[in-house]
C-alpha cells in the first residue's frame, strides 16, 4: 500500500522534523549555494585600440556583486560567469582577454587572431572552482572558458577554448573582485568589443 503524504501538512518524517520543514531545508541549503551575483543592466564601454594602457573592462553597470570578500570562499566553491556582446574588427586581428581578481590576472586567455567580423556577436564563457583557500601561493583556482564568435565568412562561428590552474598569485584571504579585460594588440581604427549581457552565478 501506498501511503501519499501531503507536503503541506504537518506529518512527521520520522526524524523530529515535519515533512514541509525537510522540504524547506532542502531549498535553503539550495539557495545558499546556487545563486545569482551579478547581472549587467547596461551596454559596456566600447573597447578599441589604445597604445597605452590598452587593457579596459568590458563588464558594464548592473545589479548585484562582483566582490567576495576576504576568508570567505571554501573549497569546492564554483562560479559560472558567461558574457555576450558586439565585435568588428578587419582581418588578422589580434584580441587579448584577461580575467582578474582583486587586479591579479587570475586566467590569461592569450592572443587570439581573429577572422573580419562585422558587426558580430561574440560570447565568453567562464567557469571557476576553488580547491584549495589561502594566501598567494597557496590557494589554488580550476578555470575553464572559452571565446567564440561569428565571422563574416559565411557567418560561421570561429573561437578557441583555455584552461589553466591558478596557484601562484590568487588569494583567498583578501576581498576578491572580479574583472575582466579586453585588449586589441594589432592597431585598427575598425576594431571595436563592446559587452551587452554578463552574468556571474555561484553554481556551487
Amino acid at each position: 500500500m501506498i501511503q501519499v503524504i501531503n507536503i503541506g501538512t504537518t506529518a512527521n518524517d520520522g526524524t523530529g522534523d515535519t515533512v514541509r520543514n525537510a522540504f524547506d531545508k532542502v531549498n535553503d541549503n539550495f539557495a545558499e549555494v546556487s545563486r545569482g551575483l551579478y547581472a549587467q543592466t547596461a551596454l559596456g564601454t566600447p573597447v578599441v585600440y589604445a597604445p597605452s594602457g590598452g587593457q579596459k573592462d568590458l563588464i558594464g553597470t548592473g545589479v548585484g556583486s562582483l566582490v567576495i570578500p576576504a576568508n570567505t570562499l571554501k573549497i569546492g566553491d564554483s562560479f559560472a560567469a558567461k558574457m555576450c556582446g558586439n565585435l568588428t574588427n578587419t582581418n588578422n586581428q589580434i584580441l587579448h582577454f584577461r580575467i582578474k581578481s582583486n587586479g591579479v590576472v587570475i586566467i590569461d586567455a592569450l592572443e587570439y587572431t581573429l577572422a573580419t567580423a562585422t558587426n558580430k556577436i561574440f560570447d565568453l564563457i567562464l567557469d571557476f572552482t576553488i580547491t584549495k583557500i589561502g594566501g598567494a601561493g597557496v590557494a589554488e583556482l580550476f578555470a575553464n572558458g572559452s571565446f567564440t564568435y561569428n565571422k563574416d565568412a559565411s557567418n560561421a562561428i570561429d573561437g578557441i577554448n583555455f584552461g589553466l590552474v591558478s596557484n601562484t598569485v590568487f588569494d583567498t584571504t583578501v576581498s576578491n573582485t572580479l574583472t575582466i579585460s579586453a585588449e586589441w594588440v594589432t592597431n585598427n581604427a575598425a576594431n571595436s568589443i563592446r559587452s551587452q549581457n554578463f552574468t556571474l552565478t555561484k553554481i556551487y
